[in-house]
């Protein structure tokens, strides 16, 4: 499969972002940069800031100070929803469905924020209302087709292993069609199956669609081998940012995954 080519100008940006809850830091002073199609890896010991640095820059909390630049537009006082309409999207560490509703309802409620038909169109379902229906039924069953999940698609959430809901908070966040999908932990709880399978679609996403992908995961071997870039955070402070090569290679990475800069991150 050939790699989707990576743009040289940066679609999204962090400068300065600095992140505090009471007398608790979570970021400080984080620059990032992110270029158009890349597949951009966020990594860190357990507390260094990663889920924090997704929620400012979906607008879930906003920072004491930096911002955060997507396609040149400032985005750091938006509202998520807001932020959503402008493509960018993100699955959740700890799985955010309705579970007592179907993958099916759960996808369809993914493509709110393309409906344009009112509310008299769809409680009368004719005309308009019903055709832009079809179309969003149609994505989202291109969706169901792509991430292999046809055979669950009408079954309640609430019933599907952990592995199948995981990948159908991802096929919701595809639902709103963004040009930057933030994936928080899609493989945690997986099984080896289960993994691979979701490694292979978010190589498809990125590859085929042409989508940019940012990644927190605490696979390393899934990291180095999907990544073209990565930054690593460490008690809120971004310590690298490169190739996998250039941070395997960072003492400061060892040091903060291993307790010291003996040998290469990863090659013991």
């Amino acid at each position: 499969m050939v790699k989707n080519r990576v743009g040289d100008e940066a679609i999204l940006k962090g400068e300065e972002i600095t992140l505090s809850f009471g007398g608790i830091s979570a970021l400080m002073g984080v620059n990032f940069s992110v270029k158009k199609g890349e597949v951009f890896s966020i990594i860190g010991p357990n507390g260094a800031g990663k889920s924090s640095l997704y929620n400012v820059i979906n607008g879930f909390y906003h920072p004491q100070r930096g911002r955060v630049i997507f396609k040149g537009q400032e985005i750091t006082h938006m509202k998520p929803y807001e932020i959503a309409r402008l493509g960018i999207a993100r699955s959740f560490q700890n799985i955010e469905l309705f579970k007592h509703m179907s993958v099916l309802e759960n996808m369809m409620l993914g493509r709110h924020i393309h409906i344009k038909y009112g509310l008299f169109s769809s409680m009368l379902y004719f005309g308009p209302g019903r055709k832009e229906e079809v179309i969003h039924r149609k994505r989202v069953e291109d969706i169901i087709d792509f991430l292999e999940i046809e055979h669950i698609r009408k079954k309640q959430v609430g019933t599907l292993s952990y592995g199948l809901q995981k990948r159908v908070e991802m096929a919701r966040a595809l639902c709103l069609e963004p040009e930057i999908l933030l994936l928080d932990e899609p493989m945690a709880g997986m099984n080896l199956e289960e993994t691979e399978d979701m490694c292979r679609f978010i190589v498809d996403v990125n590859t085929e669609w042409g989508m940019t992908v940012l990644l927190i995961e605490h696979d390393m071997g899934v990291v180095m081998d999907m990544s073209d870039r990565l930054m690593v955070l460490d008690f809120g402070e971004s310590i690298a940012e490169g190739t996998p090569e250039e941070v395997q290679k960072n003492e400061k990475v060892a040091t903060a995954y291993l307790g010291d800069s003996d040998g290469v991150f990863l090659g013991r």
